[in-house]
């Protein structure tokens, strides 16, 4: 799937999102080795910390669906689902995507439109990572 594609994904369900709270909404769309495309959105609780980012919802998906090995990640999200700047992972999502990512390889993609967007890899978010290779 190439990457404009991907993040179409991504802004497509980006009303989706749950925010009462923030009404910052955030949405994404993880590519799956073979094409298969999860998307998610944040999905704030009133007591916080039950709240849940695009990322990790997308990754609960596809992981219950029994994927295992993903290419890349779009992420967009912006004040009253309007996207007006970059929206990085915060660290736990970094963290989960650590676990089942190549941090050289898997391919996070900043997307403000289809059209203007950035492009990292795991490694450059989360230097030095702690992963499973870690506990064996």
């Amino acid at each position: 799937m190439d990457t404009k594609t991907l993040i179409q994904e991504a802004i497509n369900v980006l009303p989706n999102s749950y925010v009462p709270y923030s009404h910052f909404h955030v949405a994404a769309a993880l590519l799956c080795k073979g094409g298969t495309v999860y998307t998610g959105i944040n999905i704030e609780n009133a007591a916080y910390a039950p709240t849940i980012c695009a990322e990790r919802s997308a990754f609960v998906r596809a992981v219950n669906d029994g994927k295992r090995e993903f290419e890349a990640i779009v992420i967009c999200g912006g004040n009253d689902g309007i996207v007006s700047d970059y929206c990085p992972p915060c660290g736990v999502c970094r963290q989960v995507m650590r676990e089942f990512c190549d941090p050289k390889t898997f391919r996070i993609i900043l997307a403000k439109s289809p059209e203007e967007y950035k492009e990292f890899t795991l490694e450059q978010f989360l230097p030095m990572g702690f992963g499973p290779e870690n506990l064996s």
